[in-house]
C-alpha cells in the first residue's frame, strides 16, 4: 500500500504541470489588451498600456510565459486578484475554510441518507417505499439547484423570515469574529471552541439554506445509484450462497450486499467531495456564501485571469488527492482489492 501511495502523490507535481500549461495557454489565446485589463487601474495606467503589456511579457511566446508563470507560483505568488482586491493565496486562504464547512455538513449528510434510501428502497422493491424513494430522487434529479435555492430563498427568507438568506454571520455579529481566537478557520467549530454559543448559532442558521439546497440535489443521484446497485446485488450468486448457509437477512443484506453496493458510491463520494471542495459555484452565488465558489464566478465575469489560473491549481491538488483517498477506501471495502 505505501508504494501506491507513493506512485499517486508522485502523479500530483505532473497532474499540476499538465493542468497549468493547459489553463496558461487557454488564456494566451485572449489578446494582450484583454490580459492586460486587470492591471489597469488609473488613467494614467491606460495611457501607458502598450509598455504594461510589453512588462508584462503578453506579447512572448507561449513557454517563455508558462516559464515565468511557473517561477511565480512555486515562490508562492499566484498573483493579484481583481475580483478580491487581494493576493490569489491571501483570497484561497479566507475563503477556503467557508467553503470547507459547507463541505462537510453537506457531504455527510448527503452520503448518509442517499444509502440509507437507497438500501431501504432496494429491500421493498416495487413496494411503497421504494416509490416514494423513487419519487424524490426523480425530483432532486430534476430540480436545477437555482431554481431550488431562489425558491428556498423566498419561502424561508423573503416570506417567512425565519432563516438568514447570505453570508455566514449577520452583520450586527461580523464585528464580533475579530475578537475570537481562530483554531481552524470553520466559524461553527471556531465559535463553539470559544464559547460564544450566539455566534455559533447564527453560523449555523446561515448554513441551512445553502446545505439544504445541495443535499437534496446532490444526493438525489447516489441514491438512484445505490437503489440499483443494492437490487443487482441482491440477486447475485454470492448473497443467494449466504442465504443458503442460514445466514439471517440482515448479515446478507448488510454485510454482504451493501458492502458490495457500495463500491461504486464510493467512487461517486469523491467527486462529490472534489465538486463540492473546490467550490459550489451556482449555491454560493446565490446565497452570497463568501467561498472560493463565488469568488470564482466573480474572477470570471471580471476576467481574472490570475484568480482563475489560483482556483485551477487549487482543484487539481483537490482532484488527486481524494482520487487518491478513494483508491484506498477500495481496499478497505473490498479485501478483494490489492495494491500490489
Amino acid at each position: 500500500m505505501l508504494n501506491f501511495v507513493l506512485r499517486r502523490l508522485i502523479q500530483v507535481p505532473i497532474v499540476i504541470v499538465v493542468l497549468s500549461m493547459m489553463v496558461v495557454g487557454m488564456t494566451t489565446m485572449l489578446s494582450p489588451d484583454q490580459r492586460v485589463a486587470p492591471y489597469i487601474r488609473s488613467e494614467q495606467q491606460a495611457a501607458q498600456k502598450d509598455k504594461i503589456i510589453e512588462q508584462l511579457g503578453f506579447n512572448d511566446p507561449f513557454i517563455v510565459q508558462y516559464t515565468r508563470w511557473a517561477q511565480k507560483t512555486l515562490s508562492g505568488d499566484l498573483g493579484y486578484s481583481r475580483a478580491s482586491s487581494k493576493d490569489v493565496v491571501a483570497t484561497i486562504k479566507e475563503r477556503l475554510p467557508a467553503t470547507l464547512e459547507l463541505t462537510l455538513v453537506t457531504a455527510i449528510p448527503i452520503m448518509l441518507i442517499a444509502i440509507w434510501l437507497g438500501t431501504l428502497a432496494a429491500l421493498h422493491k416495487d413496494r411503497f417505499i421504494d416509490q416514494v424513494v423513487r419519487v424524490l430522487a426523480v425530483l432532486g434529479y430534476s430540480l436545477p439547484t437555482f431554481v431550488l435555492g431562489i425558491v428556498l430563498l423566498a419561502i424561508f427568507y423573503a416570506n417567512l423570515n425565519w432563516l438568514p438568506g447570505t453570508g455566514r454571520l449577520e452583520a450586527i455579529n461580523e464585528f464580533s469574529v475579530g475578537d475570537l481566537r481562530r483554531y481552524t478557520g470553520l466559524l461553527t467549530l471556531d465559535t463553539a471552541l470559544n464559547g460564544r454559543w450566539d455566534l455559533f448559532l447564527d453560523a449555523i442558521r446561515h448554513l441551512v439554506l445553502p446545505a439544504v439546497t445541495l443535499i437534496i440535489v446532490l444526493s438525489a443521484d447516489i441514491l438512484k445509484v445505490m437503489r440499483n446497485n443494492m437490487l443487482e446485488a441482491l440477486t447475485s450468486d454470492y448473497v443467494r450462497t449466504a442465504r443458503a448457509k442460514g445466514l439471517s437477512d440482515r448479515v446478507v443484506n448488510m454485510k454482504h450486499a451493501r458492502r458490495n453496493a457500495l463500491l461504486s458510491i464510493v467512487t461517486l463520494g469523491g467527486f462529490l467531495i472534489i465538486g463540492l471542495l473546490s467550490g459550489s459555484l451556482i449555491t454560493e452565488t446565490i446565497f452570497a456564501y463568501p467561498g472560493v465558489g463565488q469568488w470564482v464566478v466573480d474572477a470570471a465575469r471580471q476576467t481574472d485571469l490570475a484568480a482563475v489560473l489560483g482556483f485551477a491549481m487549487l482543484s487539481a491538488v483537490i482532484v488527486v488527492l481524494v482520487s487518491t483517498i478513494v483508491d484506498l477506501l477500495y481496499g478497505v471495502i473490498d479485501p478483494r482489492v490489492r495494491f500490489d
